[in-house]
């Protein structure tokens, strides 16, 4: 199986960054000041004209990046990285093959519903689900697999959920683009590793999110290297209290 390096995650000025930018410059023009006749003024329009115009560039830029302007309010962020277990554990009746044609082969259009449980990175803790949907684009013989879109979501429980599309390769690792989430995850984007460990029981994910105030530290924690061999404790396949979300979803 492939391995692929982790993402390259560019800064850009938002949309909202570039209005304040070109506002600030319009405002700060010295054809554009409207002062009075006074001494005071007078001086205080020949000391603007001969600022250097990039002073106030300086400030827009400081002032759309300082944590207490981003949106919500909230702290600001850069990128977060969080991993979880995926694992089927043979007791959803999942995945369900649904064939299009009568052939024996995977064949364009096979629909593939599923949900599994989500497990910590660390596999002590129980967080909830995924579910959604895949559908067969290619069937690739000379790879033992397939190539499907896919369109799901990541439960987990009191803290919202965080949806996903994109390729999902079993035979190699692949990236898929978060597209958005509820709770803590409200307004997210990024994207996130898939590592297929034992299609399609076990997938070990690393999501790479933005834009979003800091996670809880629940969720947060040092991973458990991935391998086919790795298996939840007891207590978090229980979903005993101290190993599981508060709410989390069955």
């Amino acid at each position: 199986m492939a391995s692929l390096s982790a993402p390259s995650l560019g800064f850009s000025l938002s949309n909202s960054s570039s209005r304040k930018l070109s506002g600030l410059q319009q405002n700060t023009s010295p054809a554009s000041l409207r002062l009075g006749s006074s001494p005071s003024n007078k001086l205080q329009l020949k000391s603007m004209r001969g600022r250097p115009q990039s002073s106030a560039i300086n400030v827009s830029l400081s002032s759309t990046n300082h944590p207490s302007l981003e949106s919500g309010g909230g702290p600001a962020t850069d990128v977060q990285e969080m991993c979880v277990y995926e694992i089927n554990e043979l007791d959803r009746n999942s995945p369900a093959y649904l064939r299009l044609s009568q052939k024996d082969v995977n064949s364009l259009g096979d629909l593939v519903p599923f949900s599994n449980k989500v497990y910590s990175g660390d596999l002590q803790k129980r967080l909830g689900i995924t579910a959604g949907l895949c559908v067969l684009i290619q069937h690739v013989p000379e790879r033992v697999g397939d190539r499907y879109e896919a369109i799901y979501s990541f439960y987990f429980g009191e803290y919202g959920h965080i949806s996903v599309q994109g390729a999902y390769l079993t035979y190699e690792d692949t990236y898929l683009a978060v597209t958005g989430g509820s709770g803590v995850f409200a307004g997210v984007r990024g994207q996130v590793k898939l590592r297929q460990l034992v299609f399609p029981f076990k997938i070990f994910y690393t999501f790479y999110l933005e834009g979003i105030p800091d996670l809880p530290e629940e969720l947060l924690c040092s991973p458990v290297p991935p391998s086919p061999e790795v298996e939840p404790t007891p207590a978090a396949k229980a979903a005993e209290p101290h190993a599981a979300l508060n709410n989390y979803t069955n």
